[in-house]
């Protein structure tokens, strides 16, 4: 097991007090507003990592995108909800293969309660199994997993397969703090240590409170990052028609996205010393990659 003294930036080869950020653009795939924001934010912007929804219609922009960048750091964001009012969309495998998973029409439910409420646990990892391999398919080198709307974090069954997937694909995942992990679910923790998953130390699920506070919520998180690997998750998106008509924090969307492509930032980070990573160098590590890129364990991808 992991030594629980050593963070994972230390692993990495960097000082004990390095403050090291993954920043990471969720939903990928949404739409079209939302994979112009993402694809800028990698190219333009300060963002080193993304996650794809698989199951979304604008799936094969951000898979064209991977195709034509393979050097980019994209993972699987696993899904087993669809959130808005309008705009919907149902699991990969089919309604009839996975029917828990689904509401009267066929989409994925809204909430993550209804899936607590309705799912069957073999189905949600079938799906989530189909998630993976679709991404596969499509020329995806996926660089881990994590969890759209955190469903797959939020219940200890949930978070057992999380574990399994990660271990099975030999990628590294999202994860709460290991303290938070320790008090809460330590079973789970348990699960990962022994079968080496690699995740970042912390953890930033949360976002500006008003959209008129996004530069000063984002600045004085970036001052006041903790020694260690920190993911920091957002939705850069640019709100024009389309996201305005199906995302309710459209506005939002689009303010991280100026924040995060802004000079001010890049210069802000680079006055911190904060050192800028992917998931990328997390796999090499889970995957015993050494320097001439041979793994020394196989592994997916």
């Amino acid at each position: 097991m992991p030594n629980e003294t050593k963070s994972t930036a230390e692993r990495l080869e960097y000082a004990a007090d390095a403050r090291v950020l993954i920043l990471n653009a969720d939903d990928f795939g949404m739409c079209h507003d939302q994979n112009e924001g993402v694809i800028r934010g990698l190219k333009e912007g300060v963002f080193t990592s993304s996650t794809i929804l698989v199951t979304c219609p604008w799936f094969e922009e951000a898979a064209e995108f991977a195709r034509h960048n393979p050097d980019a750091d994209l993972g699987v964001h696993l899904t087993l909800t669809a959130e808005w009012d309008r705009y919907k969309w149902g699991p990969v495998s089919g309604r009839d293969v996975v029917p828990s998973l689904v509401d009267e029409r066929g989409y994925l439910w809204q909430t993550v309660a209804q899936v607590y409420e309705h799912a069957r646990l073999d189905e949600a990892e079938a799906e989530l199994r189909a998630q993976i391999e679709k991404a596969f398919a499509a020329g995806i080198d996926a660089t881990h997993l994590d969890s759209h709307m955190g469903t797959l974090q939020l219940r200890a069954d949930y978070h057992e397969i999380y574990a399994r997937l990660a271990d099975e694909y030999r990628l590294p995942i999202r994860l709460a703090s290991r303290k938070l992990m320790r008090d809460q679910m330590p079973a789970v923790l348990d699960q990962l240590d022994t079968s080496g998953v690699v995740t970042p130390d912390h953890l930033v699920f949360h976002g500006p409170p008003k959209v008129d506070e996004t530069e000063s919520y984002w600045t004085n998180l970036i001052h006041s990052l903790f020694p260690g690997v920190t993911e920091i998750l957002c939705h850069p998106a640019i709100a024009r028609d389309e996201l305005k008509t199906c995302a309710r924090d459209a506005m939002q969307r689009d303010a991280d996205f100026r924040y995060f492509t802004s000079d001010k930032t890049r210069q802000l980070i680079k006055n911190e010393g904060v050192e800028m990573v992917g998931f990328r160098e997390l796999r090499d590590l889970m995957r015993g990659v050494s320097s001439s890129g041979s793994p020394s364990r196989s592994g997916r991808g």
